[in-house]
C-alpha cells in the first residue's frame, strides 16, 4: 500500500465514523457533564496507556474550559506506582477513588479502547463496580463491544469497528474528539 493509498483509507474509516458516531449518547454525556458541573460533583478520568494521556489532557479541558472539578489517578505517577505495587493493578482505581470519596454527584468518564472485561482492565472494571455502589454516573468513550464500560454506564459513546486492524488508533483519536465536543458544549 502506498502512502497515498494509506492517507486515502485512513480518512475514509474516518468519514465511516462520522456518519455512524452515536449522536444521542454525546447527547446523554453532555447532560450528564451539566448535572455534575451544576451540582458541585467532580469528575474522575480512567485511562490506561495513551488512554492515559488523554485522560490527563482531558482534565485540563473540563477543569478550564467545563469549569468541573476534575482528577485523573494516572496524573499522580507516585501514588499510582505505590498502589500497583502494594496493592495490585487491578485495585488501582477503584482504591484511589475510595480515598477520594466518590459520591453520587461525581461522574466517573472512561477511556478506553475495549472498556474493560473480567480478563483485561481490571483496574477500571473495580472502578466502576464501586462508582456504581456509590451513585456515581459513569460516561465512557469506548470500540469494540465496548466492554464493561458499556455494560454500565449511563452514556457509553461506541466509537464503530470500521477496520479491525486500525481499532486502537480510531478509539483514541476519537476520544478526543468526543471529550472535546462535550467539554465545549457545557
Amino acid at each position: 500500500m502506498t502512502n497515498k493509498e494509506y492517507i486515502d483509507s485512513y480518512l475514509e474509516e474516518t468519514i465511516k465514523i462520522v456518519e455512524t458516531v452515536p449522536r444521542d449518547e454525546i447527547e446523554k454525556g453532555i447532560e450528564l457533564l451539566r448535572k455534575v458541573r451544576d451540582e458541585g460533583g467532580r469528575l474522575f478520568i480512567l485511562g490506561v496507556g495513551g488512554s492515559a494521556a488523554n485522560a490527563s489532557h482531558a482534565v485540563n479541558d473540563f477543569r478550564k474550559i467545563g469549569k468541573i472539578e476534575t482528577y485523573a489517578p494516572t496524573d499522580n505517577v507516585s501514588e499510582l506506582t505505590a498502589r500497583t505495587n502494594d496493592e495490585g493493578w487491578e485495585t488501582t482505581f477503584s482504591e484511589w477513588l475510595k480515598t477520594s470519596k466518590i459520591c453520587d454527584k461525581d461522574a466517573i468518564m472512561v477511556f478506553s479502547v475495549g472498556g474493560g472485561s473480567e480478563t483485561t482492565s481490571l483496574n477500571i472494571v473495580n472502578a466502576l463496580k464501586l462508582g456504581k455502589e456509590r451513585g456515581a454516573k459513569v460516561i465512557s468513550i469506548v470500540s469494540r463491544s465496548g466492554g464493561y464500560s458499556k455494560e454500565v454506564s449511563d452514556a457509553c459513546v461506541l466509537i464503530p469497528v470500521v477496520n479491525d486492524g486500525r481499532i486502537t488508533p480510531h478509539a483514541e483519536g476519537w476520544q478526543g474528539v468526543i471529550w472535546h465536543l462535550m467539554v465545549n458544549a457545557i
